[in-house]
C-alpha cells in the first residue's frame, strides 16, 4: 500500500457542507422511535407529540382545607345577616385535594367560618368553584403536553404521568462505534499489571469521546484497540458497521506509514473529506461505507475533541432530529497578542474572567496534544482563516465551556507562576465552591502591565531591583505611579538550579552553563526568574549567547523541571518545590520574595475577600505550602507595600 497524501485542504465551511449533504443523501434520519418507561425518559427526545390521556385533576377537588358547600346556599350571606349551614348536611368538612361531594360546588376555607352548635356561620357569598380545582385545571385530556423532537426534562415527566401515560415514544439513541487504533496503546485498566514504558501510551480518547456522545444523547460502543495493521483495523471496522449507525476511527487519519484510515475507508466505501484547513484537527477524514458515516478522528486529544464538536455533533443532531445546546458566547478583551497562520481556521483555548465591567480573555497552550489546555480552559476563540491573529486589547468573541456565572466569579491572576497558586485554587474551591481562579503565566512584568491596563484582579510578582536589592516595590512605583494598589506577601521561596538526579554532569555554578555538554532551559522574557538569571550573568560577565538552550523558554517552574526530567535539558533555573515534585536534584542559589499585587478597587469584591481569607486564615493551606518544600511563610498575608 502506497502512502496517501492530503488532498488540497478544504475549508471548514466546505467540509461541513459536503458532510451534511452526503449524510442527507445517504442516511435515514432522524432515527425511528422506541417505547420506554416515562420514568426513565429524562434527557431523551420525543419521537412523536405527547397528548394527555386524562385530565388533571380528573375530578373537582378542594384547593383548601375547609367546608364544601353549595354556592347558591351562600348568596344571601352578609356580615349583618350571616347564613347558617348545618355541618354534615349543608356543609361537609373537606381537606386539600379531596374530591368535592356530589352536588357541592364551592369550598369555604376553615379560617373564614364561625362554628356554632353544629352549624357554620358565613358572612359573605361565595361564587361557584370558589377554592376548587376544577377538572382539567392543569391538564385537559387530549391537549398536547410536549411536541416531537423535544428534550424531556424532569418536570415534564410529572406532567406526562399525571395525564395517565406511562410509556412514551422517544428517538432511538444513535449507536456510535469508537475504534481506537495504535499498536502503542494500552487500556488504562491494564496499568495494574503493566509497567508503562516507551513507546506505550494510555488510551483515553475513547473514554472522552464516549462521554461526549453520551452527554449529547447518543450511545457509544467502544471496540478493542486495533493494532497498526490493515487487517486488524478493517475487521474491527466491518464489525462496527454491522452494529452501529456511525463509526469513529480514532488515530491513523494522517499520512504516515502506519496510518490506514484513508486507505481502508476508500477500499470499503468512499472518502468524501481528506483534510480540513483547521487547527487543531487538520487530518480529519470523512467517508461512507454501506451508507453509514465513518469518520477518521485525529489521535491528538485536543484535535479529537474539536473534531467531535465540529463534525460528529452535527450528525448526531440529524440522527436525533433536534438541535443540541450551543455554547454561550460573550465579547471579551484579549490580554495579549496571538498570531496565526493565514489559510487555517484556528481554535484557541482561553481562560476568561470579568475584571470591572469587562471580560478579559487569555490564550492558553495551543498544541493538539495538550489535553490540560482543555481541562483548564473556560472556552475558546476562533481565528478565521483570513486573519493573521489578534492584537492585545482587541475585542473577540468567546465560546464558553463554563457558565457565565462561573466566569463572573473567577479571580483573574496574571503574572508570575508559582506552585502555591495551584494549591490555593484547590483550597478556594473547597471553602468557596462558587469561586474560581484563572491563572495566566506571563511573567512578573506581564502581571504588572495587566494590573496597569485593568486586565487582572491580582498579579504574582518577584521582580528584584538590582540597585536597591528590593523586590517588586521599585517596579510598582515606576510602572504604576498613580495606581492605588496593595502588595501582599504570599511566600518566600528558594530559587536555584534544577538538575537531574545525581547531577550526572556535575553542574555547580553559572559558569557551568557555557560548557558545550550542558543544555539549558530558560524562562520566558519578562519573568522574574529570567531577570534573576540575566542579573547573575551580567555580574559574572557571561554572554548569554554562549549558553546552549538560552533561547528555549518555558512559562512555568514545573515546565522547567519537566524539561530536565525528560532529558530535553540538563539544567534550568527554578524553585525547589518544582524540583522536589518531580524527584530532581536542586542547587539552592537565593531566597526571593513572591508577592501578590491587588488594586485597591478590587479589595471589596467577594472573590478577593475569599482569596485573602485563605492565605491569611487557613492553616491547612499554610501547612500544605510548607510540605511542598522550599517555601517560608513567615509573612504570608502581610501587607508589604500600599499606595
Amino acid at each position: 500500500m502506497g502512502r496517501h497524501h492530503f488532498h488540497k485542504l478544504i475549508t471548514l465551511n466546505a467540509a461541513l457542507d459536503i458532510l451534511n449533504k452526503e449524510f442527507e443523501k445517504r442516511c435515514k434520519f432522524p432515527l425511528e422511535g422506541e417505547f420506554i418507561s416515562v420514568k426513565d425518559s429524562v434527557g431523551r427526545i420525543t419521537a412523536e407529540p405527547v397528548f394527555a390521556r386524562l385530565s388533571s385533576p380528573y375530578f373537582h377537588s378542594a384547593a383548601m382545607d375547609g367546608y364544601a358547600v353549595r354556592s347558591k346556599d351562600t348568596f344571601s350571606a352578609t356580615e349583618k345577616d350571616p347564613v347558617r349551614l348545618k355541618i354534615g348536611e349543608e356543609a361537609i368538612w373537606i381537606e386539600t385535594g379531596d374530591p368535592l361531594p356530589e352536588n357541592f360546588d364551592a369550598v369555604i376555607p376553615v379560617e373564614e367560618v364561625n362554628i356554632k352548635n353544629g352549624y357554620i356561620e358565613i358572612y359573605k357569598s361565595y361564587p361557584p368553584y370558589h377554592d376548587v380545582r376544577p377538572i382539567g385545571e392543569d391538564i385537559v385530556a387530549t391537549e398536547m403536553i410536549i411536541p416531537e423532537n423535544y428534550f424531556i426534562k424532569p418536570v415534564e415527566i410529572g406532567a406526562i404521568l399525571a395525564s395517565g401515560i406511562t410509556e412514551i415514544k422517544v428517538r432511538k439513541k444513535p449507536l456510535i462505534g469508537i475504534i481506537p487504533t495504535g499498536s502503542e496503546l494500552i487500556e488504562p485498566e491494564k496499568l495494574k499489571k503493566f509497567t508503562l514504558k516507551p513507546p506505550y501510551l494510555i488510551e483515553y480518547n475513547s473514554a472522552v469521546l464516549s462521554n461526549l456522545i453520551r452527554e449529547d444523547g447518543g450511545e457509544p460502543k467502544v471496540y478493542s484497540i486495533s493494532k497498526d495493521e490493515e487487517n486488524d483495523i478493517k475487521n474491527n471496522l466491518l464489525k462496527a458497521l454491522e452494529e452501529c449507525d456511525m463509526v469513529l476511527l480514532n488515530a491513523g487519519s494522517g499520512y504516515g506509514k502506519e496510518d490506514f484510515t484513508y486507505y481502508i475507508i476508500n477500499q470499503l466505501g468512499e472518502v468524501i473529506i481528506n483534510g480540513v484547513a483547521i487547527k487543531p484537527g487538520k487530518p480529519f477524514i470523512a467517508g461512507f461505507i454501506n451508507n453509514k458515516p465513518v469518520l477518521g478522528i485525529p489521535g491528538y486529544p485536543v484535535s479529537a475533541i474539536f473534531c467531535y464538536y465540529l463534525f460528529v455533533r452535527p450528525l448526531l443532531e440529524l440522527f436525533l432530529g433536534t438541535k443540541l445546546p450551543k455554547e454561550e458566547r460573550i465579547q471579551a478583551i484579549l490580554s495579549r497578542q496571538i498570531s496565526s497562520a493565514i489559510g487555517v481556521d484556528e481554535f484557541i483555548r482561553v481562560k476568561v474572567g470579568k475584571v470591572g465591567n469587562k471580560y478579559i480573555v487569555s490564550p492558553m497552550g495551543r498544541g493538539a496534544g495538550l489535553l490540560m489546555s482543555v481541562v483548564r480552559a473556560d472556552g475558546y476563540i476562533v481565528i478565521p482563516a483570513g486573519s493573521e491573529g489578534y492584537s492585545p486589547g482587541q475585542n473577540v468573541e468567546v465560546y464558553l465551556w463554563r457558565t457565565k456565572e462561573e466566569i463572573d466569579n473567577t479571580i483573574v491572576c496574571i503574572g508570575s507562576h508559582d506552585n502555591t497558586l495551584d494549591i490555593l485554587y484547590n483550597f478556594l474551591r473547597k471553602k468557596y465552591p462558587h469561586v474560581s481562579l484563572s491563572s495566566a503565566h506571563v511573567g512578573s512584568m506581564g502581571g504588572l502591565i495587566a494590573i496597569k491596563k485593568r486586565e487582572a484582579h491580582i498579579a504574582g510578582t518577584h521582580l528584584l531591583d538590582e540597585i536597591t536589592g528590593e523586590y517588586n516595590i521599585p517596579f510598582i512605583k515606576k510602572l504604576l505611579p498613580e495606581k492605588k494598589v496593595v502588595l501582599i506577601n504570599l511566600v518566600y521561596r528558594t530559587q536555584g538550579f534544577i538538575i537531574k538526579k545525581g547531577n550526572p554532569k556535575n553542574i555547580k555554578s553559572f559558569e557551568d552553563l557555557i560548557r558545550k555538554d550542558v543544555i539549558f532551559i530558560n524562562r520566558q522574557s519578562g519573568s522574574g526568574t529570567r531577570l534573576l538569571l540575566d542579573k547573575h550573568l551580567r555580574e559574572l560577565g557571561i554572554d548569554p549567547i554562549k549558553i546552549k538552550g538560552y533561547e528555549n523558554e518555558e512559562y512555568t517552574h514545573m515546565g522547567v523541571a519537566q524539561a530536565v526530567l525528560s532529558g530535553r535539558a540538563d539544567v534550568g533555573l527554578g524553585i525547589y518545590a518544582a524540583a522536589k515534585a518531580l524527584g530532581l536534584d536542586f542547587i539552592p542559589l537565593t531566597e526571593e520574595r513572591y508577592d501578590i499585587l491587588i488594586p485597591k478597587e478590587f479589595l471589596d469584591l467577594e472573590i478577593i475577600k475569599a482569596f485573602l481569607d485563605i492565605i491569611r486564615n487557613d492553616n491547612d493551606f499554610r501547612n500544605m505550602v510548607i510540605k511542598l518544600g522550599g517555601y517560608d511563610i513567615r509573612d504570608m498575608g502581610k501587607v508589604v507595600y500600599e499606595n
